[in-house]
């Protein structure tokens, strides 16, 4: 099977002076440079990488990642966990998936539209924090008649609660690493 990389990744915190990491004589050191934490656009990755001298990125920002010539980034230094996120990352993360699944709105209102049982006893659609039995049936019966065409419509015919919204907790779920099964993100 072939590797697949992300080509976009979103920032969540730019770190002028790098990283700081203890020493074994306990002081402070940081990792040359300034560094950005950021998200990938397709498997959700966290990633960190190296930022181009002078270049001054805020929250939000999307930048290339992927393996041609980057305008923004010198080095990826590589996947991180949600562990490793600063507080400010953390903070800006729910906000930039939020903004993802907006623009990847017809990705995911495909998942809705062909999602399938996991076990005989779970189905995909039920990993959707909000998303019981009730709701799950809803979607599936509407999806019969004819496939949902946007986050509105399928919030219109399901009566589903911000299909938006509960895309992102799952999302959220996956990267604190709170979930067996994996729908959005891929394994570290």
């Amino acid at each position: 099977m072939e590797k697949r990389y992300e080509e976009y990744a979103y920032v969540l915190d730019f770190l002028a002076h790098g990283r700081p990491g203890f020493r074994s004589s306990g002081r402070t050191s940081y990792r040359a440079g300034a560094l950005i934490q950021c998200i990938g656009e397709n498997f959700f990755t966290l990633l960190e990488a190296l930022v181009k001298e002078s270049l001054m990125l805020k929250p939000n920002d999307r930048v290339y990642v992927g393996k041609a010539s980057r305008s923004e980034v010198t080095y990826i230094i590589g996947r991180i966990s949600f562990e490793e996120l600063t507080a400010s990352a953390k903070a800006e993360l729910s906000g930039v998936i939020g903004s993802i699944v907006v623009n990847r709105e017809k990705w995911f209102v495909n998942f809705f539209n062909t999602a399938r049982a996991i076990t005989p006893r779970m189905h995909g659609l039920e990993l959707v924090p909000g998303i019981g039995k009730k709701y799950m049936w809803q979607v599936i019966n509407e999806r019969e008649r004819r496939p949902f065409s946007s986050f509105d419509d399928l919030h219109q015919r399901t009566e589903l609660p911000n299909p938006v919204k509960l895309v992102v907790k799952r999302i959220l779920e996956e990267l604190e690493g709170d979930s067996k099964y994996r729908l959005f993100t891929r394994t570290h």
